[in-house]
């Protein structure tokens, strides 16, 4: 059977007349789950007390034995959890139990990640204010995650959608507003700090004129011009049929938003800013420092996109088109250049009329430049950036004017290519199409020059060769790079450039700065405020939170999905009594106007590792004591610069880049303001897995429900009709999902948590399977049935000395096991225990009684994975306290001595025999017992051994 089948047949079995009363049945594993639920949130079981401050009441922690870990925030979904939902939860909280069993301060809390746009347009749909849906939503996830026994601090959960938590990131956010990036520092200072260097004339105006000659509003736009948080004409993915601008991450590769489907279009829009860029540098360079996988270190370099080489200034119709090529030695190849459709100068260089004789091809059939690029942007902006780089048919259209290149003074015509992206380098390059696999391709089809200026050598028979090697076709009268390598033609070229004020030597970066601004409802306002100028205030912090009003419509206004000339209305431009605000600022009561977008789902995220240091402090945003002491660096040892930071975070690789590197961002802002002692919020990350499942499609290809189709000799049927298997993510239109909660009726919460820890490493995905799920039940009633009696429920221990044979398994299991726990292998763990519990069960299960040596600790090794019937089993073996806090087995080394030791025998290389000898015995006893096993003893014969090794422990090798 597939699907929830077996769901039922655990349900009747359990429900025969025969089952013995005290069996451990899904029904008994419900009361004692709950129960001890019940137990733990009354007696604050989970709590996690501060240095200072609210939560300091439970008494000073323990010293700097502490341990932070965390799981990438929920977002509340109305649909509930599926089984694949809470797999990184269980993870860390067997992580989080082990660690408090032996003897650390956990602290361990889930909050939620609230705003956005799901919720906004579920209100939407049905008139609801989105608060209710959303706190309806978390009601039932909490509910969900209850019953799963997870070891929450409670007291530290939080919402994003609470005024008193984004009071805070209103905070943040101005912070960040009211600060400026020192270059020579490195680091953010306050902006104060900046007007006083324009005011003192330690800093020069832009038209160098005294600050004191300045209107107060120029010295505003100067000082605005610097913000870490600052506006901007910037290109966004703006969404017509949505009303609002969306994400990158929110386009698909068709260039349609992934909610509703519409058409995006890319369109200059006065937008919120994050000068992320001037942290480019340190979100590369402090990678080093974290325990992150590679690969999501690697996504975060290429996202940054670092790379050397040289801006080169192309002379073109009266103006310059500055480049950046990290292959400035490449420069005599340049036959062409091409320009995004968003780039400043595409009307500048738009020339009147077509020039000259040039192929067909160059116009799009065009009567006139300005005819053929108006079409060819207005095809653009329908376009993802995904897209436009991954479209093999490159397209483009002439801009009637050429420019002129630098090293050569050859003329070379410019077009607008959506391949080149105006948020990448300068939004314009100079081609080289021998060098270059796209610029070849371009060149090909528009019928362009092609000059080789890399020597590929001999046997390249290629297209566009990408490698190093000796530069040809590369000299003027005053430079020749003919025979260097890249190295040397790069620096000799820059030189040539710098010297004659055509270019200099630059770093690049891909990165952008940060859209912060949405055309949306369900988001934090900003603590801004615009006075007659049109210039923004920030808001004082005694007016803070700045909350978010009540409105009737919530839907921001929309328009015709193809218009793309359409400007945003967000539903709070609707508050008028909200938006048109008096305010006294200082100054006496005026007149202001707040914004009416919002912040972006993100901004929540990026610093809720830091309310739950300190969740319920009114005051500061987070003490610096209890920051320094669940975040804080730890002392250099080994001459180790650690960077502080949450000491494991786990989540989803799918936020490799855009969350952590947003979050990181805020975190390096607060550290140099002084607010954090730590440099990074993470110190290490996990990525877990995830479970995928199978789903069937009928003949129509329509999803049928899993949990009704039946597998019969290889094939499966809904009913009599024959339906397709296939595999893939977890999900309602899959029709696939299966429900912690059901598993929980059927089974119980601890064999559930148990079942999907042991189905394979936590960091790889694997296949959700219902009928297996009973694999894990039946081990957790073999270990209920050895310690209590299945009749009477009488436990089933006794004082008697356990065999040394079970002492040495035991042992070799807690060491195991211990290991296990502390490097997240929760599914060998499992197996070290089943193995355990069989060889106890073997030895014990028709006996009396087990050892009372052998049966606690093999409970206390439960409870990490199966914590409710470990405490309930702990209770029965007459404990009055929670086994949460401990204590923890501890190995007893003389147990885990073996008497012998297996040595794998090599002749030649190839294993032939093995034996067995003392675990003491020498090397030359080894030897002599390795040459009288009787098949080595006819394979050497009469010859006598070249060499014979033996590697203590391990094997002997034996060459003839």
């Amino acid at each position: 059977m597939t699907g929830s089948s077996e769901t039922g047949t655990a349900q009747s079995r359990a429900g025969e007349e025969h089952t013995p009363p005290f069996r451990y049945t899904a029904e008994l594993a419900g009361q004692i789950e709950q129960r001890w639920q019940d137990h733990w949130s009354d007696h604050g079981t989970y709590h996690a007390p501060n240095p200072v401050g609210p939560l300091a009441e439970d008494g000073e922690p323990a010293g700097s034995d502490k341990l932070f870990v965390q799981d990438m925030f929920p977002y509340p979904s109305g649909s509930g959890l599926h089984v694949g939902h809470p797999l990184g939860y269980i993870g860390t909280d067997v992580y989080a139990r082990y660690h408090r069993m032996i003897g650390r301060n956990v602290l361990h809390t889930l909050g939620y990640d609230a705003f956005g746009l799901p919720a906004e347009q579920y209100a939407v749909q049905t008139g609801t204010h989105p608060r209710v849906t959303t706190e309806q939503n978390i009601a039932t996830m909490r509910r969900q995650l209850r019953r799963l026994g997870l070891g929450h601090d409670e007291r530290r959960s939080i919402e994003t959608i609470d005024p008193d938590y984004y009071r805070w990131t209103q905070w943040i956010f101005l912070q960040i507003f009211n600060s400026y990036y020192d270059e020579d520092a490195r680091k953010a200072r306050p902006i104060g700090e900046l007007e006083k260097a324009y005011a003192n004339g330690a800093r020069a105006t832009p038209d160098g004129r005294a600050w004191g000659e300045l209107s107060q509003v120029e010295q505003r736009k100067i000082i605005d011009g610097h913000r870490l948080v600052y506006i901007s004409e910037a290109p966004v993915n703006w969404a017509p049929g949505l009303g609002t601008v969306v994400a990158n991450e929110e386009v698909t590769s068709d260039g349609r938003s992934d909610r509703g489907n519409f058409p995006v279009f890319r369109k200059n829009l006065r937008q919120w800013m994050m000068r992320i860029t001037a942290y480019a540098d340190r979100l590369v360079d402090d990678l080093d420092l974290l325990d992150w996988p590679e690969k999501v270190k690697s996504m975060q370099r290429n996202w940054v996109g670092r790379s050397q080489g040289a801006r080169v200034s192309f002379p073109a119709g009266g103006e310059k088109i500055e480049v950046f090529t990290t292959r400035p030695d490449t420069l005599f190849g340049a036959t062409y250049m091409v320009i995004a459709p968003e780039h400043p100068l595409v009307a500048k260089l738009t020339a009147a009329q077509w020039p000259g004789e040039h192929p067909q091809s160059w116009t799009g059939g065009a009567a006139t430049p300005a005819e053929a690029i108006a079409a060819y942007r207005s095809a653009a902006a329908r376009k993802s950036d995904l897209d436009r780089q991954e479209n093999k048919e490159k397209t483009g259209v002439f801009t009637g004017t050429y420019a002129v290149n630098p090293v050569n003074g050859t003329e070379i015509p410019v077009f607008v290519g959506d391949y080149v992206l105006m948020g990448y380098g300068t939004g314009a390059i100079m081609a080289v199409p021998a060098q270059d696999q796209r610029d070849y391709d371009f060149a090909k089809k528009f019928e362009l020059d092609i000059i080789r200026t890399v020597d590929p050598g001999p046997d390249f028979d290629g297209e566009a060769f990408t490698g190093e090697g000796l530069a040809i076709n590369s000299a003027n009268d005053s430079v020749s790079l003919d025979g260097m390598g890249v190295a040397d033609a790069k620096k000799t070229i820059i030189a040539w450039l710098e010297d004659r004020g055509a270019g200099e030597g630059t770093v690049q970066y891909k990165l952008r700065d940060w859209l912060f601004a949405r055309q949306r409802y369900w988001g934090e306002p900003f603590p801004i405020v615009y006075d007659e100028n049109g210039l923004p205030i920030a808001l004082p912090e005694d007016q803070l939170p700045v909350v978010l009003p009540e409105v009737e419509d919530y839907s921001p206004k929309t328009f015709d999905p193809d218009d793309a000339d359409s400007e945003p209305s967000p539903p709070l431009s609707r508050a008028t009594d909200w938006v048109e605000v008096t305010l006294d600022l200082g100054d006496g009561p005026k007149k202001y106007r707040r914004d009416t977008n919002v912040m972006p789902q993100w901004a929540g995220s990026c610093w809720y590792q830091l309310r739950y240091v300190d969740p319920t402090n009114p005051d500061v945003f987070c003490a610096p004591e209890n920051e320094a002491y669940w975040m804080g660096p730890r002392p250099a040892e080994h001459g180790v610069d650690d960077p502080g930071g949450v000491d494991l975070y786990v989540g989803g690789v799918e936020h490799a880049v855009l969350h952590l590197l947003y979050s990181r961002f805020w975190h390096k802002v607060l550290y140099d303001l002084g607010h954090v002692s730590s440099r990074e919020p993470y110190r290490r990350l996990y990525n877990q897995g995830y479970i995928e499942a199978f789903a069937y499609t009928d003949e129509r290809g329509v999803y049928v429900a899993a949990d009704e189709v039946v597998e019969r000799d290889g094939k499966f049927f809904l009913g009599d009709q024959p339906v397709r298997q296939e595999y893939g993510k977890m999900g309602k239109s899959l029709k696939n999902v299966v429900t912690p909660d059901e598993m929980s009726q059927a089974y119980g919460a601890d064999t559930f948590r148990l079942y999907e820890m042991s189905m394979g490493p936590l960091d790889m995905s694997r296949p959700w399977a219902t009928k297996d799920v009973v694999g894990a039940h039946r081990f957790l009633q073999r270990l209920w049935r050895l310690l209590v009696d299945e009749q009477s429920g009488e436990l089933r221990v006794s004082a008697d000395e356990a065999t040394e044979a079970d002492r040495k398994l035991l042992h070799r299991t807690i060491a195991g096991v211990r290991e296990d726990y502390a490097e997240m292998r929760f599914n060998t763990a499992g197996a070290k225990l089943i193995e355990l519990n069989n060889h106890l069960t073997k030895a014990y299960g028709a006996a009396a009684a087990t050892p009372r040596e052998l049966a606690e600790p093999l409970v206390l090794l439960l409870a990490p994975l199966a914590p409710h019937v470990a405490e309930e089993l702990w209770h029965r073996l007459g404990h009055v306290d929670s086994l949460v806090h401990g204590p923890f087995p501890v190995v007893d080394e003389k147990y885990l001595a073996d008497d012998a030791v297996e040595y794998p025998v090599q002749v030649n290389g190839k294993v032939r025999a093995r034996i067995t000898v003392p675990a003491d015995a020498a090397g030359e006893a080894v030897q002599a017992a390795a040459l009288a096993e009787e098949k080595i003893a006819a394979l050497v014969g009469d010859k006598t051994p070249r060499k014979v090794i033996v590697v203590p422990g391990r094997l002997v090798n034996i060459v003839l």
